[in-house]
């Protein structure tokens, strides 16, 4: 499976690493630990280093009841890191995490790869026709309803069923306006009780019938830590579990806090065959 980035051809055919890199100040796990320049290169530089071979960068928390952001603050947020970013290491490739059009033009039209967007284009309904325009990849994952109504919205007769009819539509609706590269993503976290994420984690490789690269994005998340009784801090150990559990599964992108141990954990999954 390849996707173009920027020109380049990305093989997907070995799992890839996204190293995650966000401008909120109320992100769940590193909300507000990024406050100035130096901050945000040093921890891009931190992620390259050790083998991301994207860098995802968001400026609105998705965290369930997430406040709101403008898109006037989002743009101020994310552009300038963008930017930032870019013109210290050049070569890197940049998803944009998003659920807006006009802040999905504005950073591809700073140099950034990918647009990541948690509602595959629901939430604005220019987002499908921009990105079509742009001719970037496309991450679209699971959700219902907004970060702030989706603890609510988590009523499913056969989840995975409805999983697949929803990407089935949006990728119909993709195509529709042009858009070549698309990658899934199940979200977990996303309108989905602790019990339903490992459902859908146990049955994941039903998503290869799709035939599209599909990325998963447990890091630290509260389906770890709300099992196992400890903060997302604690959550490594169980990160790297469910990320190997991800493999398995059919994940070709790992979306990750912590590189270092993804890649570890890549190197010794290819050494084993599975």
């Amino acid at each position: 499976m390849l996707i173009n980035c920027k020109g380049t051809l990305i093989d997907l055919s070995q799992p890839k690493i996204m190293g995650i890199l966000n401008c909120t100040p109320d992100s769940f796990y590193d909300g507000g630990k990024y406050k100035n320049e130096n901050e945000f290169l040093h921890q891009a530089e931190r992620l390259l280093n050790e083998g991301a071979d994207f860098i995802d960068i968001g400026a609105y928390s998705s965290k369930p009841n997430a406040e709101f952001v403008s898109t006037t603050e989002e743009l101020q947020r994310i552009v300038p890191v963008v930017e930032l970013l870019l013109k210290h290491f050049p070569d890197t490739l940049i998803s944009i995490d998003t659920f807006r059009a006009e802040v999905a033009k504005a950073c591809v039209e700073v140099g950034a790869s990918i647009i990541n967007d948690i509602s595959a284009g629901l939430l604005d309904d220019k987002m499908l026709e921009i990105v079509g325009q742009l001719k970037v990849p496309y991450i679209m994952m699971h959700m219902r309803g907004t970060p702030q109504t989706m603890t609510k919205l988590t009523q499913y007769d056969d989840i995975v069923k409805e999983m697949l009819f929803y990407f089935s539509q949006r990728i119909e609706a993709a195509r529709s306006y042009g858009i070549d590269d698309i990658i899934i993503d199940p979200g977990f976290g996303f309108a989905k009780t602790l019990e339903q994420n490992y459902e859908v984690l146990q049955k994941m490789e039903l998503f290869k019938m799709i035939e599209l690269p599909i990325l998963a994005g447990v890091s630290r998340k509260s389906m770890i830590y709300k099992l196992l009784g400890i903060t997302p801090q604690e959550a490594l150990n169980g990160t790297t579990v469910l990320n190997t559990v991800a493999l398995t599964k059919g994940a070709t992108i790992l979306r990750v806090h912590d590189v270092k141990e993804a890649v570890e954990m890549i190197k010794i999954f290819r050494q084993l065959d599975v």
